[in-house]
């Protein structure tokens, strides 16, 4: 009961935040239509033209009790760790979540921050400050790619793990959610994007962040629901067992105290 009163909530912040993460993509891909092939583009929209360090921001829960929705996660940045050096690519990594931290913690020479303890409240001053030391990392020029790797909450019973592109912005899977309309922007295209793409980074971040934290009630409150199942099932097996063992005792003593008034 108390797992699903914090599902309910978790699940309507996730679902408020989804229409405007879903309209700022929108816009920075028009913006970024309108300035492809235009000089001096920012970083987060372009990237760096190579992607010799990619940095995977993996999301997981900071407590367990929630079946396979943290193993899950943990197992495909294991994977996905694993293909980039296979490449003999460069990895990094950002934590949230203390299971990530923890059950990653052999990749920690490669770890350039983390943040746990976000589940009792998520804003997005959280989603802003993580942004913002990523940002500080990639001004020392060490990060070419960032990906986030997150559990998107589908319904109660069902969380997918899901990987979505950050910088360079892949423009053309996004441009099915566009608007074909023209516009005219002022100031130009470069200075609005300049300024809207760091944000935009921060808000699918702190959508992430809340569709993590609904998949993670939900995975709990069916953890807890089959877990509760589970054990009824047990009181079950063991009262018939005793029930079993204490009418044998019984019968027991029954048939000797019948023996024994025939002996005498």
């Amino acid at each position: 009961m108390v797992a699903a009163a914090k599902l309910r909530r978790a699940r309507e912040a996730a679902e408020a935040a989804r229409p405007y993460a879903v309209a700022m993509e929108q816009m920075v891909t028009r913006l970024a239509a309108g300035a492809e092939g235009q000089a001096n583009l920012p970083v987060l929209l372009t990237g760096t033209g190579k992607d010799a360090v990619q940095l995977l921001v993996v999301v997981t829960a900071d407590r367990g009790l929630a079946g396979a929705f943290n193993s899950s996660i943990v197992r495909a940045a294991r994977k996905r760790i694993r293909d980039i050096q296979t490449e003999g690519k460069q990895v990094k990594l950002y934590c949230v979540g203390r299971k990530a931290r923890d059950w990653l913690a052999e990749y920690k020479s490669v770890m350039i921050g983390s943040r746990t303890d976000l589940a009792k409240k998520i804003t997005y001053a959280d989603a802003e400050a993580i942004a913002h030391e990523i940002f500080a990392e990639m001004d020392k020029g060490g990060i070419d790619t960032i990906a986030l790797l997150f559990n998107h909450f589908k319904s109660v019973i069902s969380q997918v793990v899901t990987f979505q592109q950050l910088m360079p912005l892949n423009v053309e899977a996004s441009a099915g959610a566009g608007v074909d309309q023209p516009y005219e922007y002022e100031p130009s295209e470069e200075e609005i994007l300049a300024d809207l793409l760091p944000r935009n980074f921060a808000m699918q971040l702190f959508s992430a962040l809340l569709e993590n934290n609904a998949g993670f009630y939900g995975s709990q409150m069916n953890a807890m629901e089959n877990a509760t199942k589970n054990a009824g099932e047990m009181i079950k097996k063991l009262t018939l067992k005793y029930n079993r063992t204490r009418q044998a005792n019984i019968t027991k003593e029954l048939i000797e105290i019948i023996s024994g008034a025939e002996a005498i």
